[in-house]
């Protein structure tokens, strides 16, 4: 079980994962292990709060699929054990970041003196604007 929070727990059964071929460079270490961890997690069977729910889904963002699976790769280190850490972190630090609900934005209005110099700047900025071009001959 990993605990994520005090409400949140994950039961690693949960948890598919599985082990393919990292990309990029590598030589021939990379061309013959399966090192890069695939891991596969149904937000369907979590027991997330509905707002959890909502804000786990868009942090996942494209790692989301439409079937409600996340599938995060990791392919950072040269072993399946640190590999497979790392997606374990990874999903972690993702749920983590879902559970902590955002402060609501309270309205708030410009002070007087913000407004006084926001109106003389324009005031300055329409008076340099109206001195550029020269004179006519009818003014």
């Amino acid at each position: 079980m990993l605990r994520i929070t005090r409400d949140i727990v994950v039961d690693e059964n949960d948890l598919d994962i599985s082990f393919v071929r990292a990309s990029g460079p590598g030589g021939q270490n990379v061309n013959k292990l399966s090192t890069a961890a695939q891991l596969r997690y149904d937000i369907a069977r979590a027991n997330l709060a509905p707002d959890v729910h909502e804000r786990f889904a868009r942090i996942a963002g494209q790692r989301l699929t439409k079937d409600g699976v996340v599938v995060i790769h990791a392919q950072r280190f040269r072993t399946q054990e640190r590999n497979r850490q790392d997606a374990i972190d990874r999903l972690v630090d993702m749920l983590r970041e879902a559970s902590i609900r955002p402060t609501p934005r309270r309205a708030t209005r410009p002070t007087f003196a913000s407004k006084q110099r926001r109106l003389e700047g324009k005031k300055r900025r329409g008076n340099i604007k109206s001195m550029r071009g020269g004179r006519r001959f009818d003014d």
